[in-house]
């Protein structure tokens, strides 16, 4: 796959895809490198999980491999003039159930890197930041660890960014709904949009998040290739976020904030929950604890998990029960400081 002059298709415009076609045509600038996306690149309304608001940009990391991976993709946030402009260095405030902290701080001795990274008692923690998590939630908690070297992306803006960066290089975009992949003596050679159209090309590169599996269905029916299926290697998932936007009281009090995590164990039946500071437009956003999928039927007999039909795959139409999941998250972390907030946004991830 490594060739100056081969060409690239890649499948979706995402944070895995945008990155992958920005790395290809700056290693291999006689290249043909496309990008298919079912939207353009900025557009207002996107149904890529990384066409967000913001999203953690974090290396305190309990794994030692994504410590080391989270660290040099960190490093070209704070240096690289591309990536800059977008990393806000607010740190994470992690309640600990676990010997997570202890994990972080050996892995960054491992790797021989500093980092501002304290442990913090419970009582030392509820202190910090003006007191903005004496109300946390804090059962079962060991302690506290705060990296202040962490932060966050303004997600969207960076994907923007890096894509008009790639097509400067020389990178192809091409709006198009890919219906299945073109298949030729048990090979991928490009994709067959919904118009029928073929896009071919030497090397083909999936980057298509929650629409893979469904893909590979109805690629899998087309050419009949049974193994062509994702079967049990792949499964949709979906979490939900929230956003409210800060009253100048609360932004002011809040604008220094770092992302929050609730790291719970197996034993509290939940995974880690969080929040992100205030963007500039003052709006803090949640994510949920319930992570799930979408299972249903998009072939006769053939029952995968997909997002729905819909054009933005009805990432907007957030069940009142998953509103309810981001209403615990407020609470978990800020008690009754958050109560009167009004929720403007609900998305599912």
């Amino acid at each position: 796959m490594a060739s100056s002059s081969s060409s690239y298709l890649i499948v979706g415009a995402g944070v895995f895809g945008v990155s992958t076609a920005y790395t290809l045509i700056q290693k291999y600038p006689n290249a043909s490198v496309t990008i298919v996306d079912r939207d353009p690149y900025d557009g207002d309304n996107r149904t890529a999980a990384s066409w967000d608001w913001n999203k953690v940009v974090r290396a305190d990391y309990d794994d030692l491999v994504y410590c080391r991976l989270a660290l040099e993709a960190q490093d070209i946030f704070e240096s690289d003039p591309l990536w800059q402009p977008h990393f806000h260095k607010a740190g994470v405030f992690w309640v600990c159930r676990s010997d997570y902290a202890q994990d972080v701080v050996n892995n960054y001795k491992k790797l021989g890197r500093e980092s501002d990274i304290q442990v913090y008692t419970v009582e030392e923690a509820k202190k910090l930041y003006g007191g903005l998590y004496e109300e946390a939630n804090y059962d079962g908690a060991k302690e506290v660890l705060v990296n202040r070297n962490s932060g966050w992306g303004a997600a969207g803006d960076s994907l923007r960014a890096v894509t008009r960066e790639a097509m400067k290089l020389g990178v192809k975009y091409i709006v198009a709904d890919v219906a299945t992949l073109q298949i030729d003596n048990g090979r991928a050679t490009g994709v067959q949009t919904s118009k029928g159209e073929v896009i071919s090309a030497d090397n083909v590169i999936l980057s298509t998040g929650a629409f893979t599996a469904k893909l590979l269905e109805y690629s899998a029916a087309r050419h009949n290739l049974p193994d062509l299926r994702s079967g049990d290697r792949i499964t949709a998932a979906g979490i939900t976020t929230g956003m409210v936007t800060l009253d100048d009281e609360s932004y002011a009090r809040m604008k220094d904030m770092p992302v929050g995590f609730q790291g719970y164990t197996y034993k509290h039946k939940s995974p880690f929950i969080g929040s992100l500071p205030p963007t500039k437009d003052r709006e803090i956003k949640w994510w949920g604890r319930n992570i799930f999928s979408n299972h249903r039927q998009v072939l006769p007999g053939r029952v995968v998990s997909a997002p729905p039909d819909e054009r933005d795959y009805a990432q907007w139409k957030v069940p009142t029960k998953l509103k309810e999941d981001i209403d615990d998250s407020n609470r978990l972390f800020f008690g009754s400081k958050g109560a009167h907030w009004k929720y403007e946004h609900h998305r599912i991830c």
